[in-house]
C-alpha cells in the first residue's frame, strides 16, 4: 500500500497532535517508530500506519519513502533539546538535526519524492550561540540546498497540554516552596502545539508555501520569570520565585548533566537562552497571515 505522508518524529509531542489533524484532513500516514507499545495510542487513528523502523537506518528511511505516493509528501518533526549523555559532545544534535535530514533528502530523491516538510526551530543558526541552534541551523541549510519543495516552520517554545516545558515547571513549583531562577529575564514567545500542527497540515495544499521559512509564535512575548510564575499559578504552586545571576544557572545546568536522572537543563539551553526566542523585529507573522490561524494564547491552555 501507498501512503499520503510519511511522518518522521511522529511519536513526539508535536508529531501525536500532527498525526490526529492529518487523519482528520483525509490523508494516510505512514508513521515509523522504534517503540510500538508508546505509540498504542496512535493505532486508534484508522489512517495511521506505524511501522517499526530505525530512521537513524538508512536502509530503513529507503524502505519507508518507497512507500508513499509520487504525490505525498514526507514530514520530519525530529529535534532533540539535550546532547545524548556518554557520548561526544554534540554528537547527538548532529544526528538528529543534520545527518538524519540529509539522509532523508537523499531517500527522498532515491524514491523520486519531492514534497518535504521540515521542523527547525526559532533561533536556528549555523552562528549561533549553542550547539542545538547550530545543528538546527546547518540542517536547515541542507534542506535549502536541496531540489525539494521544501518548506521550513521556525517554531518558539511549543505549549499543550502534553508538552515538556510549561509542565515540567508546574511540576517543580509543586514540590519546591524557593527555586532559584538564572536567566529570568529570557524572552520567550510560546506558540500553541494545535497551531504549529495546522500550519504542517494547511502548507500541504498550499504551493505558495514551498520554498519558504516560517516563523511560527504565540501573540505575546513572556520573560522565563513570567512562565514560571505562570506554570505555578497553573498547579496553584505557593512556589517563591529567585531571580539569581546568570553564573549561578550555569553551575546548575552542569550539575544537572552529572546526575543520573534525565537533565532538566544542560549548559547548551543555557547558551541558547542568550538569543531572544522570539519573532524578529519586522518578522511576518505567519500563523495569522499566511495560514489564517487564530493563534490561541498560553493562558487558553488546559
Amino acid at each position: 500500500m501507498k501512503y499520503d505522508i510519511l511522518l518522521i518524529g511522529g511519536n513526539g509531542f508535536v508529531g501525536r497532535v500532527l498525526a490526529a489533524q492529518l487523519q482528520a484532513a483525509g490523508y494516510s500516514v505512514l508513521m515509523p517508530t522504534r517503540h510500538m507499545a508508546s505509540a498504542r495510542e496512535l493505532r486508534m487513528l484508522p489512517k495511521i500506519h506505524l511501522e517499526e523502523a530505525d530512521v537513524q537506518e538508512f536502509d530503513d528511511l529507503q524502505k519507508l519513502c518507497a512507500r508513499i505516493k509520487p504525490s505525498g509528501a514526507v514530514i520530519n518533526l525530529v529535534g532533540m533539546l539535550h546532547d545524548k549523555p556518554g557520548e561526544p559532545y554534540g554528537s547527538g544534535f548532529k544526528a538528529a538535526h543534520v545527518d538524519l535530514p540529509k539522509n532523508i533528502i537523499t531517500a527522498m530523491q532515491l524514491a523520486g519524492l519531492k514534497r518535504y516538510l521540515h521542523m527547525s526551530a526559532l533561533g536556528a543558526d549555523s552562528h549561533g550561540p549553542s550547539m542545538y541552534q547550530r545543528s538546527k541551523g546547518d540542517g536547515a541549510a541542507a534542506v535549502v540546498a536541496s531540489n525539494l519543495d521544501w518548506t521550513i516552520f521556525r517554531p518558539s517554545v511549543v505549549f499543550g497540554a502534553q508538552d515538556q516545558f510549561i509542565n515540567l515547571f508546574a511540576k517543580l513549583t509543586k514540590f519546591l516552596p524557593v527555586m532559584p531562577l538564572a536567566h529570568s529575564g529570557a524572552q520567550f514567545q510560546p506558540v500553541s502545539v494545535d497551531d504549529v500542527a495546522s500550519a504542517f497540515t494547511k502548507s500541504l495544499k498550499m504551493p505558495n508555501t514551498i520554498h519558504q521559512s516560517y516563523d511560527l509564535v504565540g501573540p505575546t512575548v513572556y520573560t522565563m520569570k513570567q512562565i514560571v510564575e505562570f506554570a505555578a499559578k497553573k498547579v496553584h504552586s505557593k512556589c517563591v520565585i529567585i531571580p539569581v545571576p546568570d553564573f549561578v544557572g550555569y553551575l546548575q545546568a552542569l550539575a544537572f548533566e552529572y546526575l543520573p536522572l534525565p537533565t532538566l537543563m544542560s549548559r547548551d539551553n543555557i547558551d541558547s537562552m542568550k538569543s531572544p526566542n522570539i519573532l524578529p523585529l519586522n518578522g511576518q507573522d505567519a500563523l495569522t497571515d499566511v495560514f489564517g490561524i487564530s493563534r490561541r494564547t498560553l493562558e487558553g491552555m488546559k
